[in-house]
């Protein structure tokens, strides 16, 4: 169902789960939490060197970290992992949803029935199978955080979206009622909205090419700060996580200073991701 990489260490209780673990947001999160003491699981389809390295940074800055290599939309893949954990390394105070459902712009036509379901199966579904595996053990405890990233997709269809909308606006109202049923039970789901481009060779470098990648990061990012950095993204992830339960943020909208907000009508290029 995985593959193992790393080392248990069965000392760690407290463990911040990241499912999605890629080189951007995923991994930086999980490192971020890994700094304040968590036990940081990170999981991701492919690229078992990249993972290996992720982990390898943590444990060589002091934390404590293990990586599967799993297919989230694999019957029984997550429903596994979180049994895994939760039996052999400790409690997951705080679960990361990061999986992406981005396939590029598409028509209508160009959509398949395949890429469309596929895109729900990560966006959606798999969001539904984390819950529905997780909060029973949360609940047990009474407490609980899930983290759930998104963009701005789940509340603005832009054109040759039809399948990354549409998936994303479903993670949106799972989020909603998951807050509807389990909030008064201690568990917090927050949705996060990434209202822009993120700076991260993982996701918009391979979404746009190493030279459009270089060139936008040249003209929006680096000291202009125009392109949402991981590390502050991460910040924002490990407040969330410990926010009192009298001001839970139940949805936030992330974006740069200087970028305009999903529902102004004249966007710049960085909304449509």
């Amino acid at each position: 169902m995985y593959e193992k990489i790393g080392v248990i260490n069965m000392e760690r209780e407290n463990v911040c789960l990241v499912i999605g673990a890629g080189a951007g947001i995923g991994a930086t999160v999980a490192k971020r939490f890994a700094r304040s003491g968590y036990y940081s699981v990170l999981s991701r389809r492919t690229d078992k060197s990249g993972l290996d390295l992720a982990v390898k940074s943590i444990k060589n800055n002091g934390g404590q970290a293990k990586g599967y290599i799993i297919n989230a939309i694999e019957e029984g893949a997550i429903e596994s992992l979180i049994n895994e954990v939760e039996e052999n390394i400790g409690s997951i105070q705080v679960a990361v949803y990061n999986l992406g459902s981005q396939i590029g712009n598409k028509g209508l036509y160009e959509t398949s029935d395949k890429v469309f379901e596929r895109g729900w199966k990560m966006a959606t579904l798999g969001l539904f199978r984390v819950a529905k595996s997780l909060f029973p053990y949360m609940e047990n405890r009474g407490k609980g955080t899930l983290l759930v990233t998104s963009s701005t997709a789940a509340v603005r269809g832009n054109k040759g979206q039809h399948s990354h909308a549409a998936s994303m606006a479903g993670r949106r109202m799972l989020c909603q009622t998951f807050n509807a049923e389990f909030s008064p039970k201690g568990i917090h789901t927050s949705h996060i909205i990434i209202d822009g481009a993120v700076d991260a060779p993982d996701t918009l470098g391979k979404m746009l090419g190493e030279e459009a990648y270089q060139k936008m990061r040249k003209e929006k990012g680096l000291e202009k700060d125009g392109l949402l950095l991981p590390e502050e993204i991460a910040e924002t992830y490990y407040h969330l996580a410990h926010q009192h339960r009298s001001a839970w943020t139940h949805e936030i909208d992330l974006r740069a200073y200087n970028d305009l907000p999903w529902w102004n009508t004249a966007h710049t290029g960085a909304q449509n991701f």
